[in-house]
Formats: structure tokens, sequence, C-alpha cells
């Protein structure tokens, strides 16, 4: 049966209100926008791979026979204790870390009082060119001195230190030294903001009142520049145990060139033990934290932060 007609009445369309973006919330909408390739880099390349050597470092796992891995728990850990080589490896990074850190740190420091004086000409292009040895990679500057002192063909030892009757030199015992200063651009470039951040009116207030240079570097340079300082010994300590090599990078096995580093290098790509190279970079890593955490501890005794301070007197 034919239902009767009616007039449907018109239904009324939802009004749909747009909420304007607060400038903070789009602000930081464009700052994840601008850091997304970074953090997908990161989660891929970095965090991905580390977590990965986390979980072979709890097998057998070898390159060239992938079918035959297999669950050993411990066992690489503890067999990382009966290596004298990863002992040898690890110790001679701890050496690195001792000898050339403190070298690092005073070069640094010196050249960014120098490069803080009114008087220096040149400052931005001097600043450029102390910094460009940094972003060139570990592994050019060894092969550039390889070919400068290798015994055939490198010059220095054929031109200088044959006609002296001298030994050769050594590729391994100038390249420590020499990444060392190699590498100060980043440190040198923070201490020098932390020296120019420093208000001029202190300074002259101090140097009325009579203290010379050397007292109004230690207790007025020193001390305000002190956070700056205790950021570059963490990132160089960082660095002279290779970055904590997590499958990352390497370079060849050498016990006195980045030798924790290179040894893990040498399990993977020349023996293939990928297992145990993957717990061995996570035993630096821990030695890399055990040792951040007691700079991180010893902060409070010699590193003045202004703003902890201010806080506590509120």
């Amino acid at each position: 049966m034919l239902k009767p007609w009616r007039a449907q009445t018109p239904v009324p369309e939802l009004e749909v209100r747009r909420v304007p973006l607060s400038p903070r919330r789009f602000e930081a909408i464009v700052g994840y926008l601008f850091i997304l390739p970074w953090l997908l880099g990161f989660i891929l390349l970095k965090a991905v791979p580390i977590l990965a050597a986390l979980g072979f470092s709890f097998t057998d796992f070898n390159m060239l026979q992938p079918e035959e891995m297999r669950f050993i728990g411990l066992e690489n850990y503890i067999s990382f204790l009966r290596d004298r080589s990863a002992g040898a490896s690890l110790f001679g990074s701890v050496e690195i870390f001792l000898q050339f850190v403190p070298l690092q740190m005073l070069i640094s420091l010196g050249l960014a009082v120098i490069f803080a004086s009114e008087r220096l000409r040149g400052k931005a292009f001097l600043r450029t060119l102390f910094f460009m040895p940094s972003i060139i990679p570990a592994i050019a500057i060894f092969i550039i001195i390889s070919g400068l002192t290798y015994p055939n063909s490198g010059w220095v030892n054929q031109l200088i230190m044959e006609p002296l009757n001298l030994p050769p030199v050594n590729v391994g015992t100038v390249f420590g030294p020499i990444l060392a200063m190699w590498s100060i651009g980043p440190g040198f470039l923070i201490m020098l903001g932390a020296i120019q951040a420093i208000p001029k009116e202190i300074i002259e207030a101090a140097r009325v009142d009579g203290a010379g240079p050397v007292n109004r570097f230690l207790s007025i340079t020193i001390p305000m520049i002190s956070p700056a300082i205790f950021f570059s010994l963490v990132i160089n300590t960082i660095s002279a145990f290779g970055g904590v090599a997590l499958l990352d990078r390497g370079l060849p096995f050498s016990q006195s060139l980045s030798p924790m580093e290179g040894y893990i290098a040498f399990n993977i790509f020349s023996l293939s033990h990928l297992g145990y190279a993957s717990a061995l970079a996570w035993v630096m890593f821990l030695v890399v934290m055990v040792i951040t955490i007691l700079l991180f501890r010893s902060a409070k005794y010699w590193v003045h932060f202004p703003e902890e301070e201010d806080n506590e007197e509120i």
C-alpha cells in the first residue's frame, strides 16, 4: 500500500567551526616538520641498528652462515673477559681518552681565549680555517698521513728522516696527536661563544678593582664558561671511544689507532663474527656511559650553572 506523500522538511546543515591554531601549536608543528627528516634518519639508521646489535650480542651470528644463528645468552660477554685483544683494545681507548682529551680541551680553550681578543684581525676567516678540518672524515686524514709517511714514497721519510739518518715516521705514532688537534673545531667554537657571551661589565668591574689578566681568567672566565667546558668534555670523551661504535663506523684494526672501534670492525668485516662484535660494541657503550655518569656527578663541584642558583634563591 502506498504511503501518503508528505513534504520533507529540509535538514539543517551542521555548521563546522574551524578552530584557529595557536601560535605556539603552529610553531610546534613547523618544528616537528623540520626535524622529521633527521628523526626518520635517526630511527632507521641509528636506533634500529643499535637495538639489532643488542639482539645480535646474545647470538653466535656469523655473516657467512646466517642460517646457523643460535641464541647463546651471555657467552659473548664472557668471551670478552677472556679475550686479550679485546682487553688491550679497550685499555688502549681509555689511554687515548686520558692522553688526548685533556690536550683537546687545553688547545680549544687557548684558541678560544685568543680569538675572543678584540685585537685579533680576520677572525671570520681564521674561525672557518680552524673548523674546516673537523668535517673531514677520520679515515681520509689517515689515508693522507699514510701517504705522507709511507716508507717508499712518502716525502716526510724520503726528504726529511732519511737524509738526517733518523728512523722513519710511523703513521700510528703521529696520527693520534694529529687527530687530537685536527678535531678541536667544535669545542673551540663552543668555548669561544661562551667567552663572548660573558658580560663586558663584569670584566671591566674586575679590572677596575685591580684584578689582573690571570686572576680575571681563573676567577671570572673559567667559572662562567664552565658549562661550555663541561659540554665539550663530554663530547670529546665520546669521540675518544670512537663515537660508541654500535655497528655504525670503524677503522682498520690497530691497537694504537682507534683501538676498540677498530677491533669491532675487525671482528665484523674480517672474521664475520657479528654477534661477538655486537657484544663488544655494547661493552664499550657501557664503559662510556659509566665515564659520562661520573663526569655528570663531578659537575656539581666545578660547573657553574647560574640558572640553577637563581632557582634555588627563588
